[in-house]
C-alpha cells in the first residue's frame, strides 16, 4: 500500500453568522464533542473539537449556523465539468421523475458529465476485503463517514487504529472518472470534478482530507442548492428521453451503499450498523471501556438514516430510503447485477484504494507535558467538587465538567458559574457589579435588558 502524508489542518464547513446568532445554547448542548461556547452573547466554535457533524445546524432555531459551498460559477473555469452525485440525490425525487430528467437538469445548470459515485462501490468492496485480510485489529470501523472519522480522532483517539483505511466511493469515483476522461484524450487541467454533498462533513473532508495530501475533488456544491435548481428545470415539464452520459458500473449494491446497513450486508463475521451521532457516541464510549474483539466490522454513520438524513438534504429521509431500495430492487432484477463491476484499467487498488496515516488528535489532552497534564487533571477534579453538576450551561459552556476543563486551561474562571457567583457575593469575594459584568461578557449586554421581541415573548413577531 502506498504511504501517504496526512493532512495536518482541519478545515471546517460550519460557521456562525453573528448577525443572526441569539446565543440560545441550542447548538452548544447538542454538540457531541463540546466544541461550542457562548461568549459575548454569540456561539463560538472551537475548531480543534468540531467534527462538522451538523448537529448544531439542525438545532439552531434562527438558522445562524451556515454551511459553506464553492461558488457555482467556478465550474465554468473548466471545459469538462463533472458533477459527482451520490444516489441519495436521485432518491429525493418521486419515482415518476426519471434519473434521465434529473441528469438533464444538471446539464442545463452547466455540467457536461454526470457520474454517480456509487459506480465504484465494487472497488471499495475489494479494497475492504484486502484490508481486513492484512490487518487483524477488531472491530474494524468503516471510513465512509468523515464526521465519524474526525469524531474518533478527537474524542476516541485510542480507536484510530481500528479505522479501515480504505478510500470511500466519493474519492474512488473522482479518481476513476478523472483517469477515464484523461484516457479519452482530455487534458487533466481541463477537467473539473465537483461533488454534490448531502452533509457538511464531506465538505470538510474534501477541503482537508484525512489520510490524504489532497482530494481528487475540485469543488463542492451543496445538495439542497442543486435540488432547488433541478426542481426549477423539472417544473417546465420538459423531459428528455436521451439516456444520460454515465458508466454502466452501478449495481444494487451501490445504490443502497449510502444508507444504513449498506456496508454491513457485505461483511463476513459479526457486523453492526449504527446511525445517528448520539448513538455512535454512546457506542464508542462503551467500546473504549469494553473489549469488543468479537465484533468484526462497524458501520458508523453520523446522520439518522445515514446520508438520506444529511443536513443538506431537502427531501424526507424516510421516503428517500424507500425510493432507493425500490431502485435497487429494479437493478437487482437485471441479469448482470451480481457480476462484480470494477474500474480495472484505470485504477489500481494498491495505488488508489487506500488511505494513508490517520493520526489521533485528542481534544481532552490538558497538556503535552505528562506531569503538567496530571496536575491539571487533579485541579479539574477538585473544581468539580465545587461546581453544582447541574449542567445548566449558564456559564457559556455545555456542562460543569467542560467548564472545569476550560478553567484549568485558562479559558474560563470559576466565577463564570452563576451558582458559585452567589456564594462568592455572600462571602464578599465578588461584588454584584462584578457578577453582572461577568454575565454580560458571556451572554452580552442586551441579554440582561428587558426584550419582549425575543422568541416566546409577547411581541415575538414584531
Amino acid at each position: 500500500m502506498q504511504d501517504k502524508n496526512h493532512n495536518r489542518d482541519f478545515h471546517h464547513a460550519l460557521a456562525v453568522d453573528n448577525d443572526l446568532c441569539i446565543g440560545c445554547t441550542h447548538c452548544m448542548t447538542v454538540c457531541p464533542t463540546q466544541a461550542i461556547r457562548v461568549r459575548k452573547g454569540k456561539a463560538n466554535i472551537i475548531v480543534n473539537r468540531c467534527v462538522d457533524c451538523g448537529e448544531c445546524y439542525k438545532a439552531c432555531p434562527v438558522s445562524a449556523i451556515v454551511v459553506e459551498q464553492d461558488d457555482l460559477e467556478m465550474i465554468f473555469r473548466f471545459p469538462v465539468r463533472v458533477i459527482l452525485i451520490p444516489s441519495v440525490l436521485i432518491g429525493q425525487f418521486p419515482k415518476k421523475i426519471m434519473a434521465t430528467s434529473i441528469f438533464n437538469a444538471l446539464k442545463e445548470i452547466g455540467f457536461t458529465h454526470i457520474y454517480e459515485v456509487e459506480n465504484c462501490v465494487d472497488m471499495v468492496l475489494d479494497a475492504s476485503k484486502q484490508f481486513m485480510l492484512e490487518h487483524k485489529e477488531r472491530p474494524m470501523i468503516s471510513s465512509y463517514c468523515p464526521a465519524i472519522i474526525r469524531l474518533i480522532q478527537v474524542k476516541y483517539p485510542n480507536l484510530v487504529g481500528n479505522i479501515m483505511k480504505v478510500n470511500p466511493p466519493i474519492d474512488m469515483a473522482a479518481m476513476y472518472y478523472r483517469e477515464k476522461l484523461k484516457a479519452s484524450g482530455i487534458p487533466e487541467n481541463e477537467i473539473g470534478l465537483f461533488y454534490a454533498t448531502p452533509c457538511a462533513a464531506k465538505i470538510a473532508a474534501v477541503k482537508s482530507p484525512v489520510g490524504e495530501t489532497e482530494s481528487a475533488v475540485t469543488g463542492i456544491i451543496k445538495m439542497n442548492f442543486l435540488y432547488n435548481q433541478i426542481l426549477k428545470f423539472l417544473q417546465r415539464k420538459y423531459i428528455e428521453t436521451e439516456p444520460p452520459q454515465t458508466d454502466d458500473l452501478l449495481s444494487s449494491r451501490g445504490i443502497v451503499w449510502s444508507l444504513t446497513r449498506g456496508e454491513v450486508v457485505h461483511s463476513k463475521g459479526r457486523a453492526l450498523a449504527i446511525d445517528g451521532i448520539k448513538n455512535v457516541n454512546d457506542f464508542l464510549e462503551n467500546m473504549e471501556n469494553e473489549k469488543l474483539d468479537h465484533i468484526d466490522f462497524l458501520e458508523l454513520r453520523a446522520c439518522d438514516e445515514s446520508c438520506a438524513g444529511g443536513i443538506l438534504m431537502s427531501g424526507n429521509r424516510f421516503l428517500t430510503v424507500e425510493r432507493l431500495k425500490l431502485r435497487a430492487e429494479e437493478y437487482r432484477a437485471r441479469e448482470d447485477d451480481k457480476e462484480r463491476k470494477l474500474t480495472e484499467g484505470f485504477l489500481n487498488i494498491n495505488e488508489h484504494g487506500f488511505l494513508g496515516n490517520i493520526e489521533p488528535r485528542p481534544m481532552g489532552s490538558l497538556d503535552e507535558d505528562i506531569s503538567a497534564a496530571l496536575k491539571k487533571m487533579e485541579r479539574k477534579r477538585r473544581l468539580m467538587c465545587f461546581l453544582p453538576g447541574l449542567d445548566c450551561a449558564g456559564c457559556g459552556a455545555p456542562d460543569c465538567e467542560t467548564l472545569s476543563e476550560d478553567i484549568v486551561q485558562r479559558n474560563a474562571q470559576i466565577s463564570h458559574c452563576i451558582f458559585l457567583q452567589q456564594q462568592m457575593i455572600k462571602q464578599n469575594l465578588l461584588s454584584q457589579e462584578q457578577a453582572i459584568r461577568i454575565t454580560a461578557n458571556i451572554w452580552g449586554e442586551q441579554r440582561l435588558e428587558k426584550n419582549c421581541n425575543k422568541m416566546g415573548a409577547e411581541d415575538e413577531n414584531n
